[in-house]
């Protein structure tokens, strides 16, 4: 085995209010999963950790806070990135943290849903967040994208290298463009400025090919977005089919996991893509799954900074191979024999292949013909069977040593099943970490109540709500003399800048979409005096970028005195409207009760409307919510619920 030049890295992401939930689990629930995910040699022992710089706006499964709503206002410690950055660099201080945009406030596109008009205001948005998270975190970002999945404009990109130098971040590499391999390679080919300012061409779900133009480009090629399937078996072994094949088939040095793990209700789109399932801290049950051990086959023996031999590839009856090593003597070799069937990944399509059972000799040539033996971790799905075992580790295997200047030393010969991964490795430090199970399964409590009074609260977000349009923050409320003196608020006040489908209204759920027959109540406060609009919501059906679309039971009250009943969020189905003589500034209870096909509602303990007709959706998620892009204020909310 030769060496190679290349550079090896290995990412897995954190993306779009996916991991929302994991910060209300109790301890030590939150601290063992932060573990399998970040502890070197326990679990994923993930290398490098990317995360969404928050722009208001709705970007697959939620929405995450801005650090600029408005271009005079900076705070860099709203939402749970900030945490979970620390977090990770706790258990890893060599982690590598990479950032990038999914949107903007809609203030940096100046009323357009375009970043690139004013680029200077764009780039210095950008490079604020990386000024603050080092300022007040202590957070080096090393890596920075440009737009998620959207257009790429040559000018913003070098005006973003011009400020991040201007500011003192010349280290920070920036990544182009998080979207196909074209056009981006080309412009770089062509424009030696732009090839200046980029460092490393990122190109999502490749299929693990690269085009001969981007290795012309001479820069670091990264899977910047890959993955992304549901986190059972087959997901596992798609995961470890393009780990080593992105590689082996497209030079790629990195593999960039949509998400780092499933802790997202699982009603919203892309259920259980993560590494790994966290989605109940009421009960503090969470699942390590496959692609957790998956993932320690390639970090726990490997790390940024070692490099690829030349001698990769595939195997004679199908699957892969890898061999890295540190410059230092030590080698790794990660091989994967994963049947097509087996190994499925999301996108894009996979061509057919067949792997069957094999031998397979590797010779050691030049500084490791020395290595006497190697240690050995195998993981097997076994999908006949149905008794999979991950990263099991097996005696070490000797490296055969004949006589001084026998053709044939430095040989080892191994028999590979189908659907297997092994590492060969001369590390000795591998751990199958591992912590007693967790609590139970166990159904979001049927009876919920928060009342938001948190003086000092951890994060910005109260827990288990999940922002899909709009921002909602804990707020102290000078103005109030009296009990709504700490509230949930409302705070983006116009439409972002972004690829998603934003609704024209805001909405944050909560609970479980299996809820049917039950009971909302929520104090509410509108803060626009003219068109200021507000509602609790029963039986939502849709969130994510379907959010639009959302069905269910909808109870509005305006501040010009009128009310209505829906049937949708956009609010065209209506099931019932009239006068409620309500008006902004002044708080107002409502209650909304769902039973079988009727609706009721409330207002301040009244009875406003009775009787209507709900005949879908059967079930979903309670909800609160406003009319547009506006500020207002909940507290005390409450649910009864039954299943």
């Amino acid at each position: 085995m030769r060496r190679g030049s290349v550079t090896s890295c290995f990412i897995h992401l954190l993306r779009q209010a996916t991991s929302r939930l994991l910060v209300n689990y109790a301890e030590p629930f939150r601290s063992q999963i932060l573990d399998f995910l970040f502890t070197p040699g326990f679990g994923a022992s993930l290398h490098i950790l990317k995360v969404e710089i928050g722009g208001d706006a709705q970007s697959t499964d939620g929405t995450e806070p801005s650090h600029m709503h408005h271009e005079d206002d900076e705070n860099y410690f709203r939402g749970y990135e900030w945490w979970l950055m620390k977090e990770a660099k706790k258990r890893n201080p060599n982690i590598t943290l990479m950032s990038l945009p999914w949107a903007f406030p809609g203030w940096v596109g100046h009323g357009k849903n375009w970043p690139y008009d004013f680029p200077d205001i764009t780039a210095a948005y950008v490079v604020n967040w990386i000024l603050g998270a080092k300022q007040y975190h202590d957070l080096d970002i090393q890596y920075v994208g440009i737009w998620n999945e959207r257009s790429y404009d040559s000018k913003y990109i070098k005006l973003l290298r011009y400020t991040l130098d201007k500011r003192g971040l010349e280290t920070v590499r920036i990544v182009a463009s998080d979207n196909l391999w074209e056009p981006v390679v080309r412009s770089v080919l062509l424009d030696p400025e732009l090839s200046g300012a980029v460092d490393v061409i990122g190109a999502h779900y490749p299929g693990t090919n690269s085009p001969e133009e981007a290795l012309k480009t001479q820069k670091k090629l990264w899977a910047s977005e890959d993955y992304s399937t549901f986190n059972d078996e087959v997901g596992g072994g798609c995961w470890a089919r393009i780990l080593n094949q992105n590689y082996v088939n497209g030079l790629m040095t990195a593999t960039i996991s949509w998400n780092l793990v499933a802790s997202y209700y699982e009603d919203l789109p892309f259920s259980r893509d993560g590494l790994m399932t966290a989605e109940e801290p009421w009960s503090g049950n969470y699942v390590v799954e496959s692609p957790i051990w998956i993932t320690a086959h390639t970090t726990q023996f490997t790390q940024p900074g070692w490099t690829y031999l030349q001698t990769v590839g595939h195997l004679a009856q199908g699957g892969s191979y890898v061999a890295l090593t540190d410059g230092k003597g030590n080698l790794t070799v990660v091989i994967e024999t994963m049947t097509r069937d087996h190994s499925v990944c999301i996108r894009p399509p996979l061509p057919p292949f067949n792997v069957t059972s094999q031998n397979a000799t590797f010779q050691l040539e030049g500084s490791f013909a020395s290595i006497k033996e190697l240690q050995v971790w195998r993981s097997q799905f076994n999908f006949k069977t149905k008794k999979s075992s991950f990263f099991e580790k097996l005696p070490p295997q000797k490296v055969q040593d004949p006589p001084t200047n026998n053709l044939f030393n430095g040989l080892f010969t191994i028999e590979l099943a189908e659907d297997e991964v092994y590492t060969f490795t001369t590390i000795t430090s591998g751990q199958k970490g591992s912590y007693p199970p967790s609590p139970p399964s166990a159904r979001f409590p049927k009876v919920y109540k928060d009342d938001f009074n948190v003086r000092n609260p951890p994060f910005s977000e109260a827990p288990n709500f999940a922002d899909q349009t709009g921002v909602f923050e804990y707020y102290v409320n000078m103005s109030d003399p009296g009990p709504h003196v700490f509230t949930l608020r409302q705070v983006v006040t116009e439409r972002p800048v972004t690829w998603a489908a934003d609704a024209d209204q805001t909405i944050s759920v909560v609970g479980d979409h299996q809820w049917g027959n039950l009971t909302v109540t929520c104090d509410v406060f509108m803060e626009r005096v003219k068109t200021g609009g507000v509602f609790i919501a029963a039986r939502v059906d849709k969130g994510g970028q379907s959010v639009r679309s959302a069905r269910g039971v909808f109870f509005w009250v305006f501040a010009d005195g009128t009310y209505k009943v829906t049937n949708d969020l956009a609010g065209q189905t209506v099931l019932a409207e009239g006068r409620s003589g309500t008006r902004a500034y002044g708080w107002h209870t409502l209650s909304l009760t769902v039973a079988g096909q009727y609706a009721s509602g409330l207002l301040n303990g009244y009875p406003l409307w009775k009787n209507a007709v709900v005949l879908s959706p059967k079930s979903g998620w309670a909800a609160i919510g406003t009319a547009s892009f506006e500020p207002a204020q909940f507290d005390n909310f409450a649910v009864v619920a039954e299943y």
